[in-house]
């Protein structure tokens, strides 16, 4: 019962937040402070993705071979290497330090 409560709750959510941008008057969402905040909200997502996505398996925090796949992503960033070669360079490691048996 909890969990269908949950799914409809975020349904009700979901659905007032979509509603929400068709009444908002658009000079509320062209102050400063909005614009920065709307700006910032995709890559707060998609880094609390990334951080689930690697440190978890479950219910249960791991440091596997994830984690080092997305170390190497990361220098190979600062590297302002392609992207296509992070995600090379990211997948082998994982690939490989499971291959050693490592996660």
């Amino acid at each position: 019962m909890t969990f269908w409560f949950a799914v409809l709750a975020a349904s009700a959510v979901a659905f007032a937040t979509k509603f929400a941008g068709y009444v908002v008057p658009p000079a509320a969402l062209e102050a400063p402070r909005v614009r920065r905040l709307t700006g910032m909200l995709p890559v707060a997502l998609l880094a609390s993705l990334v951080v689930l996505q690697t440190f978890s398996s479950g219910q249960v925090l791991v440091l596997d071979a994830r984690a080092a796949g997305l170390a190497v992503a990361v220098v190979a960033l600062v590297c302002r290497a392609p992207f296509i070669v992070v995600v090379v360079l990211a997948a082998a490691t994982a690939a490989g330090l499971r291959a050693l048996g490592w996660g």
